[in-house]
């Protein structure tokens, strides 16, 4: 670590972490609701309903911190200057986590907009906007005076003001209902399938560059197409969306078609990398941060792309939208796209401002590949169990109840499945909070 304004990302880190377990916690009740009868007690004070909003939200939560405290770790090395204020970027830690723990409690008690994803009251978004606006103005100024501008740098904040703006199309309600659901899926998707990508490619860029020693060019050629997908794809894509909301019938085409490019990118600046390391025989220091970034680009382009493409057909959609194949791809996406690409920053940056250079990755490695295991199989059960409710519901007719008991079984075995990703999470957790140092 060279500047000292990098140690902030520490917190940020820390704090997303602790929400991720909380995260997966809440997961592990959601489908134990599907296996279990929860006693009708225990309903009436905590509903399916509220644990989804906190199991979500936590999501949400957690990596946006990743996402601001790996930006804190980065444009201090990019622009070769310490962040701004230091202070500013304090106070909006504060802010959101205050605003987290607010919400949470909020759910408990039922002070919540509705709408998923965007739950939070009101108030709420305020103070998420200024934190956002304080974090922007922050790295903006960063950059601006340290006028060392490079295609990482533009990426990522363009990226994170694509983040800020479309947070405000959620903000409002609409009383026509298809004018409502249009608007909100330009935060839904336009952030994870527009404004987070470009952040995953800088942050990825970044990463690879100085874990492996490979050129600049090569990573940032790779951030043009990215910005260029986002704006041809990415918003184009958003139709897949619009099928069954009342929007014009186009949309089936347009969603249908522009739906999963977004993560050939991130996939072809990995292989990218890898050719050139290989070529030119660089030691990665840090080979357990390399197979996270591996894992990132693989899981992105099967989650998001191939699983999500399939998923997001017209033909399929009519079928599988809202099922449990909407689940399977959800988890696969997210875990694949964002969580290891938070992972990966973190097992960058956490050791170093420990004052470790290299880490021992022995836990790193039961934890990285217990996760990814669980994952990929509760993908294909929670896959099987929407495959089951699609055919049993819409296309035999059966009731909703009906069709659940046909799925019991493949809902447990994700339960089990759930329980060793939590076990995969609490390792690598403990183990980012606590490195060693390798024997050399």
């Amino acid at each position: 670590m060279v500047y000292k304004s990098q140690r902030i990302a520490n917190w940020y880190f820390t704090i997303a972490l602790l929400l991720f377990v909380l995260q997966v916690i809440m997961g592990l009740w959601l489908i134990s609701n599907y296996v279990f009868t929860i006693p009708q007690s225990i309903v009436d004070v905590f509903p399916f309903a509220t644990a989804r909003a906190m199991h979500t939200n936590l999501l949400v939560l957690w990596m946006l911190l990743g996402f601001m405290g790996g930006t804190y770790y980065i444009v201090p090395e990019e622009t070769g200057s310490e962040i701004w204020s230091p202070g500013l970027a304090w106070f909006q830690l504060v802010a959101l986590v205050a605003t987290g723990v607010v919400a949470l409690v909020g759910f408990a008690f039922g002070w919540i907009q509705g709408r998923p994803l965007l739950e939070i009251p009101r108030p709420l978004d305020i103070v998420v906007v200024i934190g956002a606006l304080v974090f922007l103005f922050n790295v903006g100024m960063t950059m601006f005076l340290a006028r060392r501008w490079t295609a990482i740098q533009g990426t990522l904040l363009g990226g994170l003001v694509f983040l800020a703006l479309l947070y405000l199309f959620g903000i409002p309600f609409y009383s026509n209902e298809v004018i409502d659901w249009y608007y909100w899926w330009w935060v839904i998707h336009l952030w994870v399938e527009g404004a987070w990508e470009l952040v995953t490619g800088a942050i990825m860029a970044f990463v690879l560059m100085r874990l492996t020693g490979v050129d600049r060019q090569v990573v940032e050629k790779w951030l043009y197409i990215e910005v260029g997908l986002f704006l041809f794809t990415g918003i184009a894509g958003t139709g897949h969306h619009y099928y069954w909301i009342g929007a014009p019938t186009y949309w089936l085409w347009v969603g249908g078609i522009f739906s999963a490019l977004e993560p050939l990118p991130i996939l072809l600046m990995v292989i990218d990398t890898m050719n050139h390391v290989r070529h030119r025989k660089t030691q990665i220091v840090n080979p357990h941060t390399w197979t996270i970034a591996v894992g990132c680009a693989v899981l992105h382009l099967i989650g998001a792309g191939i699983w999500g493409f399939a998923h997001t057909l017209p033909q399929i959609n009519y079928y599988t939208h809202g099922s449990q194949v909407t689940v399977s791809h959800g988890h696969l996406a997210f875990f694949g796209a964002y969580a290891l690409l938070n992972l990966m920053v973190f097992y960058y940056a956490m050791p170093r401002l420990k004052g470790i250079e290299i880490y021992k990755p022995t836990r790193a490695k039961l934890g990285f590949w217990t996760m990814c295991s669980a994952m990929m199989l509760m993908g294909l059960t929670f896959g099987i169990a929407g495959v089951l409710q699609s055919y049993l519901e819409r296309v035999l007719g059966m009731g909703y109840m009906t069709a659940q008991s046909y799925m019991w079984l493949w809902m447990a075995v994700t339960l089990v499945l759930g329980v060793f990703f939590l076990a995969g999470v609490v390792i690598t957790v403990f183990d980012l909070l606590f490195p060693k140092a390798a024997e050399l």
